[in-house]
């Protein structure tokens, strides 16, 4: 489980394929703190390290992930969302976030306003995900607040440290981003199609 605060970011600097999976060598500034079998969002998608050597750390995203998620879009030099495993007994800052991506989006218009940015974006909604006005939503692994919610659109707005510790500040209009809709959200709405 994860709270969708960005811990730091990472930078990819290996990528080989291992039959239909690919292993990914990021180097960061919190690889020093990792063991094998640790969970670390990446970009929103709970993956487990399988190596680690000096400041770059292994993880391997299997074939199913690559085909719903950006991941498979990555390529060396490119940055990454982290976020390690929340620990029980400390303050929830984000909200509850499996690293369980729904679907991706994309990036449809960008905006800034006096100092914060607006950035809408739309996904495919026949998959039943919703959105909710004041909702969450997790992109790229970043907790954030729904509004503008449509039936498959939606608007968030960044504010300067997001913006700069983030990958917001690397998004361009047609940007694929990781989705992860809120947890509670997706059961009331399954609930309520029985």
């Amino acid at each position: 489980m994860f709270t969708g605060i960005i811990e730091t970011l990472g930078k990819i600097s290996s990528i080989e394929a291992n039959g239909s999976n690919i292993n990914f060598t990021i180097e960061s500034n919190i690889t020093p703190e990792l063991k094998i079998d640790q969970s670390v969002s990446h970009n929103g998608v709970c993956l487990t390290v399988v190596g680690i050597t000096g400041n770059n750390y292994t993880v391997t995203a299997i074939a199913e992930t690559l085909k719903k998620t950006n991941l498979g879009q990555l390529k060396i030099g490119d940055v990454v969302n982290l976020e390690r495993a929340m620990i029980l007994g400390t303050r929830l800052d984000g909200h509850i976030v499996q690293g369980h991506v729904d679907q991706t989006g994309t990036c449809t218009a960008i905006k800034e306003e006096n100092g914060s940015w607006l950035f809408s974006f739309t996904y495919d909604a026949s998959t039943g995900n919703p959105t909710i006005e004041k909702g969450s939503i997790t992109i790229d692994g970043t907790s954030l607040t729904v509004f503008n919610s449509g039936k498959n659109t939606f608007d968030v707005a960044i504010i300067p440290y997001t913006y700069e510790h983030t990958r917001f500040s690397t998004y361009k209009i047609g940007s694929i981003v990781n989705l992860e809709f809120d947890v509670i959200g997706k059961y009331v709405a399954k609930l309520m199609q029985q």
